[in-house]
Formats: structure tokens, sequence, C-alpha cells
């Protein structure tokens, strides 16, 4: 561990790491959301969270405009205690410029 001039063990400096900032072309953007809906199918909540990552690396601003949401109510929607509805879900995904996919079970 390093130390410093003291002799006493540097703290280490962390940061909140943020999945947003990794997700930087759209291939990325659609591998992430298809790895929830692979990983994690009847998990909504995180399914919304994910589809709010990739607003966020989008532009929140600019997703709401192409959705046709405000930018509060798409925030609302996405956030961990958001409900979007499926309507709200579709119009995202398609301001997102990802599609969900369907195959049996």
């Amino acid at each position: 561990m390093a130390k410093t001039k003291t002799g006493k063990a540097a703290k280490t400096k962390t940061m909140p790491y943020d999945v947003a900032a990794q997700l930087r072309t759209p291939e990325e953007m659609a591998a992430y959301l298809d790895a929830w809906l692979d990983e994690a199918p009847e998990d909504s909540a995180g399914i919304a969270r994910a589809l709010g990552d990739i607003a966020r690396a989008k532009g929140m601003t600019l997703v709401a405009k192409e959705a046709g949401l405000s930018r509060e109510s798409l925030y609302r929607a996405l956030s961990e205690n958001g409900n979007p509805s499926f309507d709200t879900v579709l119009r995202v995904a398609r301001a997102l410029g990802v599609k969900l996919h369907a195959e049996a079970a």
C-alpha cells in the first residue's frame, strides 16, 4: 500500500461508476440493452434503467425531444422508481435507435 510523506497509508479515491460513460456507439448501446433483455427479461425496472443509461449516454434532452416527451418526464419514467408505459418504452427505444426483438423462449 502506498504511504504519504508522513508514513500514513494513502487513501484511495473512488468515484461512482457510470455505465453511460462507457456506451459510446450505437452498437454498444444495443448490446447493453440486449444483455438486459437476455439476462433479466422479467426485470422491468432494470430494463427501464438500462434504457435510462443509454438515454443519458446519447443525451437526455435529445432523446426526450425525439421521443416526444419532456426531459423531466423521461428522467422520471426511466428512474429507479419509474414505471414507464409500454408506449413510452417503444418511443424511447425508437429515439435511441434500438429495436426490441422477440424469440421463442
